[in-house]
């Protein structure tokens, strides 16, 4: 006997495509955000290899490259854009949407002062869909007058912002913490390109650092404060961080 599928309405209204709400609705996927410029997109073919090994461990099958590429072109094209934010969700079945929105500044980020909460996202190696935790921390970070949160363990080791990674510098290499995190493909291209390790850091660590700055699709911002640890913005070093993601080139969409 086949399930007929949900009714659902919005606000009164019944839905258009239910079994596409429904899916949607289920808050269980996986997506990836990414800045787009005249058809290009730093770091592309790792965004796409986050979303097919994402899809095949969440729903066990592969996703097409491809098909990706083609959808975020017609969602483009819809849009009448060749500069945007956009973000490709994935959803059970395989159900795939694609937003655009205003391209976030190409120019650094305004500095951030951070919280630190008790916290670490479940599966954080998968950008996935259940940021509840983050946005209630980020949400209530802000309130108590700070830029975000920060996320910890319980004895105080750092694994990553609530929408970034972080790293410091210690006058030597650039420290990414190696707690258990998600790899930010703002991060994934800059690791490389600066002298760089990963190790565990905890608060305690703070002082020790020189500097600190955050990454995420949208943003390099430097760091002013850890709770009641404060940092100078290192002007070099910002200079030298957005030098290397500067030379990063873009991957064309429109490759065949």
């Amino acid at each position: 006997m086949t399930t007929p599928p949900p009714h659902i309405e919005i606000d009164g209204t019944p839905a258009a495509e239910p079994a596409l709400l429904a899916a949607l609705l289920t808050g269980f996927g996986h997506f990836t955000a990414m800045q787009v410029r005249d058809g290009r997109v730093k770091g592309l073919a790792l965004h796409l290899d986050r979303l097919d090994r994402s899809t095949r461990e969440l729903f066990d099958r592969e996703l097409d490259g491809k098909l990706v590429r083609e959808l975020v072109i017609g969602a483009l094209a819809n849009a009448g854009r060749r500069d945007a934010s956009v973000r490709v969700y994935v959803y059970p079945g395989i159900r795939t949407v694609v937003t655009v929105a205003d391209p976030a500044p190409d120019a650094p980020g305004a500095p951030q002062r951070l919280t630190t909460v008790d916290y670490w996202r479940p599966a954080p190696h998968i950008k996935h869909l259940g940021g509840f935790g983050q946005t209630y921390h980020g949400e209530a970070a802000r309130r108590a007058g700070f830029d975000d949160a920060l996320l910890t363990s319980p004895y105080g080791e750092i694994a990553e912002g609530a929408v970034t990674n972080i790293a410091f510098w210690d006058g030597t290499s650039v420290v990414w913490p190696s707690a258990p995190c998600l790899t930010g493909i703002t991060m994934a291209l800059l690791e490389p390109r600066l002298e760089s390790v990963r190790r565990p850091v905890t608060l305690a660590d703070l002082p020790g650092f020189r500097a600190a700055f955050v990454t995420n699709s949208r943003t390099i911002a430097p760091v002013t404060a850890i709770d009641e640890v404060t940092f100078a913005v290192d002007e070099e070093l910002m200079e030298r961080v957005f030098a290397a993601y500067g030379a990063v080139e873009g991957e064309t969409l429109y490759a065949t």
